[in-house]
């Protein structure tokens, strides 16, 4: 496990509730790419070993949110840290804008859903903090209603303990500038052109009224049952390997082991079912 980040440095993008969004996205926190390249490949087979035990004991389960400005990377962690976990174990949920259907529903409605069953892991590519934070710019709930949507919304986070599922926060951060370099190369790369959405443009003309409102809600929803993490997104690299080491970190704090449990079947069982022969048709 020395692969994964020591913890000071994974404390170090806990949110500061007060200055959410006031550090360097562009920051290394002292690591090179190389190092953290290497580190991340290191790192994977340990998470899938830990993914494979949660999934065996059936009993807990994880929940990644990851959350960011567009093409701050929440696709690139979802590809290369979690292609760590055995597919059968893992399930990703993309939250687009809600559908006519779903603006019928309650808020959270969609995000119950898809909460992990025990022994999964489950991340959430936007989630249902996306209903304080666009929800009032596209029209869809007046600025009257964000209060109590708040409240709902940590009275939700706190159940989620008492379901057994452990709760992980990220927030990838990255600026205004940036967020315009990786738009661009959008445009002028036709492998990655398709990504683009007319809304991604009004998104980026928003982008400081944007990080003003996430910064607020950052704050409000922060504590030490439910910490955010901001993560420096700039370098893919530091963002994959953070990440890989706070999914570590959680999953060392499960405890997980092989499940200790009666097997359905004796080894004399089996051996005798080797020698048995069928009874004529």
């Amino acid at each position: 496990m020395s692969a994964r980040l020591a913890d000071d440095l994974l404390d170090a993008c806990l949110c500061q509730p007060k200055t959410p969004l006031t550090g360097d996205p562009a920051r290394t926190l002292g690591l090179d790419k190389n190092e953290a390249k290497a580190r991340l490949e290191q790192l994977k087979p340990w998470l899938k070993g830990q993914q494979t035990r949660l999934w065996a004991d059936r009993r807990q389960a994880l929940l990644l949110v990851l959350q960011g400005p567009d093409c701050s990377g929440k696709d690139g962690v979802i590809r290369r840290v979690l292609s760590a976990c055995n597919p059968q174990g893992l399930v990703v949920h993309s939250f687009q804008a809600p559908n006519e259907h779903e603006r019928r529903d309650h808020f959270l409605l969609r995000y119950r859903q898809r909460l992990p069953a025990s022994g999964m892991i489950a991340v959430f590519n936007r989630s249902y903090y996306e209903a304080m934070i666009c929800d009032p710019l596209d029209g869809l709930c007046g600025e009257d209603e964000l209060p109590g949507r708040l409240a709902q919304l940590l009275a939700f986070e706190r159940q989620l303990s008492a379901q057994g599922i452990r709760l992980l926060k990220c927030y990838l951060q990255i600026d205004k500038a940036e967020q315009y370099q990786r738009l661009a190369e959008r445009l002028d790369k036709p492998e990655k052109r398709w990504k683009l959405k007319a809304s991604d443009l009004l998104s980026h003309r928003q982008f400081d009224e944007r990080q003003r409102r996430w910064a607020e809600l950052l704050g409000a929803s922060h504590s030490s049952a439910s910490p955010w993490y901001v993560i420096p997104a700039h370098k893919r690299w530091l963002r994959d390997l953070l990440v890989a080491s706070l999914l570590a970190r959680e999953l060392e704090k499960l405890a997980l082991h092989w499940p200790d449990r009666p097997t359905p079947f004796t080894l004399q069982q089996l051996q005798a079912a080797t020698t048995h022969k069928d009874a004529p048709r």
